[in-house]
């Protein structure tokens, strides 16, 4: 086997991609799907960070819209991530691979708090992380969490699991013609405003010097042959 591109990764999944084809919460088997794929990406020697988004059951920017303070909002969808993380974390351990989550917000009745030490600890001995309550601060998005925690942790790719196979110049769910591409700079994104992540998490990746992948979750095997370089996506590179 070929040597791996990288060693160390963090997966950002959006809550999204937990609920299969359904308008609401979570479908269990799009969520054994997704666990067997980060089980057998970590079989391949990949040590794994996972961040989950909240989205399949509420947004924060949405409730504020409704008229609900932003703060608080947020906090409400910090705590949908945690209800995405354990369900996770259950189908992973079920796919037989060792996993901890680890929140943001602490809850420890539930799950251990985000410490940066613990959590490296964790990925050196092998399990699997899932990383829940975004950074633990409103008015941050979980793509910042994700960028955030890739860096602290030293991982040395971002994989971005979405609905479309890359980035595209315009969305191609709207526009049949829309170009896609296989392989950007992160000032050819910022030039071309295509909106890889949210402005503030694609800073820190940037400032960090991290790749990002873009690749959609939908087919099975999706991550592990993203980080390996095999199906289509769009790698973004400093």
């Amino acid at each position: 086997m070929a040597k791996p591109r990288y060693r160390r990764i963090l997966v950002k999944i959006s809550g999204e991609a937990l609920m299969g084809d359904g308008a609401f919460g979570l479908d269990p088997k799009a969520v054994k799907r997704v666990a067997a794929d980060i089980a057998a990406t970590r079989k391949l020697g990949y040590e794994i960070a996972i961040v989950v988004g909240g989205g399949n059951f509420l947004r924060g920017v949405k409730l504020e819209q409704s008229g609900l303070e932003r703060a608080a909002a947020d906090q409400m969808g910090m705590l949908a991530t945690v209800i995405n993380a354990i369900a996770l974390e259950g189908a992973i351990r079920e796919a037989g691979t060792d996993v901890r989550t680890l929140s943001a917000v602490p809850m420890s009745t539930v799950c251990e708090p985000y410490v940066r030490q613990r959590a490296l600890k964790h990925l050196e001995d092998g399990r699997v992380l899932v990383l829940a309550g975004g950074t633990g601060n409103p008015y941050f998005t979980t793509d910042t969490g994700a960028a955030l925690r890739a860096a602290e942790l030293s991982c040395e790719a971002i994989l971005k699991a979405t609905d479309v196979d890359g980035v595209y110049d315009s969305d191609p769910k709207r526009n049949r013609n829309a170009k896609r591409f296989d392989k950007l700079t992160h000032n050819d994104a910022l030039a071309k405003d295509l909106r890889v992540m949210d402005a503030a998490a694609f800073a820190l990746a940037r400032e960090a010097r991290l790749p990002i992948i873009v690749f959609s979750i939908r087919e099975k095997g999706a991550i592990a042959a993203a980080v390996r370089g095999q199906g289509k996506s769009t790698i973004v590179v400093p």
